[in-house]
């Protein structure tokens, strides 16, 4: 029998994000905040209902959520902090990053750079002509990323359980797009990650951001 999904959050609940480490601490707080607290969960989120009425939807990262209908917050700290094989890619048109984590030690990495032009105010044909020349340094960059991604991350293929992406959309679509990645697309998981030019020290900061649970709070 399946579980029925829990009740969505309204729009304008706030959002607080919480690392793993700081998780029961911050749902024990929320309890005694409230004066207890029920839980409910999906798949997908766990609902915690406060005695006062307030309310927390947990977003499970790397769903789904295997959990006792009895016990579902044990389950998610649980499946929240389990160590997890998860592939990283980064890219930008700056620059390219990908990586694999065991847990949150970075196992294998590479990271490169590109050099793709900015924008200009010139008209006419000149203006055409630095498009194309952009355009091709772009599909240069991302061909640079997508050999980069073949080599880190296609050789653990068989022990990831997730890949998370960061950077620019289009970016990280035109990599990935590649026709010997596509083994990974199924493992894409969860949003897009906000980072600045890919860097060594921006990817192995990143399991703060793919291992934290993402919150909605009303009120």
């Amino acid at each position: 029998m399946s579980t029925p999904p829990v009740e969505a959050p309204p729009p304008a609940a706030r959002v607080v994000t919480v690392g793993a480490r700081r998780l029961p601490g911050w749902l024990a707080g929320f309890v005694a905040r409230h004066g207890g607290a029920n839980a409910t969960a999906d798949a997908h989120t766990v609902l915690l209902t406060g005695g006062d009425g307030a309310r927390a939807w947990v977003q499970v990262p790397f769903p789904p959520l295997a959990f006792d209908v009895d016990e579902p917050v044990a389950a998610l700290v649980e499946h929240v902090q389990r160590p997890r094989n998860v592939g990283v890619l980064l890219v930008r048109r700056g620059g390219y990053a990908a990586g694999v984590f065991a847990g949150s030690e970075l196992v294998a990495s590479k990271v490169g750079s590109s050099y793709v032009q900015g924008t200009t105010k010139a008209g006419g044909w000149s203006q055409h002509r630095y498009a194309r020349r952009r355009e091709n340094q772009a599909t240069a960059a991302f061909a640079d990323a997508a050999d980069v991604a073949a080599r880190i991350l296609l050789p653990r293929l068989d022990d990831l359980e997730a890949l998370v992406c960061g950077g620019d959309r289009f970016a990280v679509d035109a990599v990935l797009a590649d026709v010997r990645l596509e083994p990974l697309r199924s493992l894409v998981t969860g949003g897009l990650l906000p980072v600045p030019d890919p860097r060594l020290k921006v990817l192995q900061a990143t399991p703060e951001q793919f291992r934290s649970a993402r919150i909605r709070l009303d009120p």
